[in-house]
């Protein structure tokens, strides 16, 4: 039998039993949902997963798309899959019933997504971004724009990117130099180039709709020159049908190490008369109104990455379980049979990390998802900011943390197959291969450090940093009283207390210090700010897990809920400890990064 793609009862642990999906249903805007429809969702989900990824997810992986020079040719089995998607419902299952969504709770429509996910890979990207990029116009767009782009692309008809990236100016855009003119009809003529665009150019659907980020002509230089448009692939005539090519030119493919079922692409701007483009909202708000989009991302880059590592977790637990090898160092007699490699300590130490990394890297991207639909849909105004201050804080550690350890989980789902994890008949090494890009997806993991230690933590006077830690302690004194777990809430509130020493340290020395100095440890100190986070989000897991356990559940729910209290003790024994050699290097402003010179290397 096929290894699971995910453990079920594990989702409906996090939905249900964690994050308490169910009591969204009191919302006005979830008032149609139950459990039920959640179930329905997801195993929707399931099944256009099984039915139209999983067949051809090695297949994808080894049959990556291509340019000739003229137009793209991919797989053909791609188109379909997706079409089923989008038929089914899944495309944008959070967004409103009149844009043809089902008005799911984003933490839900996260769960039904992970399936077709794990099955698909970054083959679904096309329609997450698509989905990011509707999102975006329909909080910035005019009436006109939604209609126009808006509406097809929520139909499937059209896909939609992000373009930001540039050959010369990288992750820095404020250095970008495409740029937009006004032409006499009030529209804006787009030039330049933007690299590594997922999605950018494809055969799957009518129309690509880029949002292009581009300086308009005499706008001033820095991130308040740049401005936001909409360039599509092709012009649409006043009834709606497909009109000319708009010069918006595919220069060529790039090709990964993984994620093959999407195109990253190089575009070409405006090689003839200009691309036309459309403003979105005012001029010079381009960065703050892509941000919109970034952030999204930044969250889907967390929860593919922690997904990923899930599947990869349960097919080499499938595989240590059959897999008979050799015998326990205390049995001596050699004509005895093999036992199954799981009986190994060893490689119960490995799938127990995969365990502890990917679940706790989806109880993170779920919370972002929570607290992303409390920040639309609470009940109070002062509800609805606490969430918008905590996902803002948290963003960096969502998109870093999955996509930092997802890749050590999958290397450890390789090396627990042994040889067989280096080959392509097993699909481990294609879950790392694709799960390595991760980390680079929509900002580096220096750039998000910088993020967070430098913006986030000082940010509107320390409020979302205070704020995470107001919830981490209130769950180490709940914590405290539960005598199994007391140990635990004591390891993290010392954890804690060892943050806020580094933290006062780093911010008053940024005030009479050198700033590239004393940020130089900024990735050790979201290491060890993510751990904390992680650590505090697997001791909710064992608070949920021990409670269930005094009410003596059948022996299934035994086994889970005593699986999830040991992850909880491995992470707390084995990766929380870290956080003191972290905390050491930021504290002391360690230089020896710093003072490393070019010509040393």
């Amino acid at each position: 039998m096929a290894a699971p793609i995910l453990n079920e009862r594990d989702l409906e642990f996090m939905l249900y039993e964690l994050f308490d999906a169910e009591g969204l249903t009191s919302r006005p805007r979830y008032q149609d949902h139950s459990k039920e429809t959640f179930t329905a969702a997801i195993n929707t989900a399931k099944t256009v997963s099984e039915k139209h990824f999983l067949p051809i997810r090695s297949k994808v992986d080894s049959n990556e798309p291509t340019f000739d020079g003229e137009k793209v040719s991919m797989m053909p089995e791609i188109q379909p899959a997706l079409m089923a998607v989008i038929e089914a419902g899944l495309a944008s299952p959070s967004s409103d019933y009149d844009m043809g969504g089902m008005q799911l709770p984003l933490i839900v429509a996260n769960a039904a997504n992970a399936f077709i996910s794990a099955a698909a890979s970054t083959t679904t990207g096309y329609i997450a971004l698509t989905n990011a990029n509707c999102n975006l116009l329909e909080a910035y767009g005019t009436p006109e724009q939604i209609e126009q782009w808006v509406v097809p692309m929520r139909e499937g008809r059209y896909f939609g990117t992000m373009a930001m990236t540039e050959p010369s100016a990288g992750s820095g855009l404020a250095d970008l130099t495409t740029t937009a003119t006004k032409d006499e009809g009030g529209n804006y003529r787009i030039r330049g180039n933007k690299i590594f665009i997922s999605g950018g150019d494809h055969n799957l659907s009518e129309n690509i709709i880029h949002l292009v980020l581009a300086r308009v002509k005499g706008a001033p230089k820095g991130i308040k020159g740049v401005s936001l448009f909409v360039v599509p692939k092709f012009l649409v005539n006043e009834d709606g049908t497909k009109g000319e090519f708009n010069d918006v030119n595919l220069a060529g493919l790039f090709h990964k190490m993984g994620g093959r079922g999407q195109t990253s692409c190089a575009l070409s701007f405006g090689e003839k008369d200009g691309a036309i483009g459309y403003l979105v909202g005012e001029e010079g708000k381009g960065l703050s109104y892509m941000f919109h989009m970034m952030n999204e991302a930044r969250i889907m880059v967390g929860t593919g990455a922690a997904v990923t590592a899930l599947t990869g977790f349960q097919y080499s637990l499938d595989y240590a379980k059959e897999r008979p090898q050799g015998r326990l160092l205390s049995n001596k007699d050699p004509l005895s049979p093999a036992v199954s490699i799981i009986d190994h300590p060893d490689v119960r130490r490995m799938l127990l990390a995969q365990k502890a990394y990917s679940e706790g890297a989806y109880a993170l991207c779920l919370l972002g998802s929570q607290l992303a639909d409390d920040e639309k849909t609470a009940e109070s105004e002062e509800e609805r900011a606490k969430a918008a201050l905590l996902l803002d804080f948290l963003t960096p550690m969502i998109k870093t943390w999955p996509s930092e350890y997802g890749p050590k989980a999958n290397y450890l789902a390789i090396q627990v197959l042994g040889g067989h994890g280096y080959i392509n008949e097993h699909p481990v090494e294609m879950f790392y291969r694709d799960n390595r890009l991760n980390p680079i997806h929509e900002g580096t993991t220096g750039i998000q450090s910088l993020d967070l230690l430098g913006r986030k933590v000082p940010m509107k006077n320390f409020a979302g940093y205070g704020a995470m830690l107001t919830e981490i302690l209130s769950t180490t004194e709940t914590a405290s009283a539960i005598p199994e777990l007391a140990i635990h809430a004591q390891e993290l509130n010392e954890a804690v207390d060892i943050l806020k020493d580094v933290t006062n340290t780093v911010m008053q020395a940024s005030q009479v210090q050198n700033p590239d100095l004393v940020f130089s440890n900024s990735v050790a100190y979201l290491d060890m700010f993510g751990h904390i986070v992680i650590a505090w989000l697997w001791l909710k897991q064992g608070m949920v897990a021990q409670t269930a356990l005094e009410k003596q559940p059948h022996e299934f729910d035994v086994n889970f809920y005593k699986g999830k209290v040991q992850a909880m003790q491995f992470f707390f024994r084995s990766e929380l400890p870290n956080i003191y050699h972290w905390a050491s290097l930021v504290k002391n402003i360690d230089t020896t990064n710093f003072d490393m010179k070019q010509d040393w290397f």
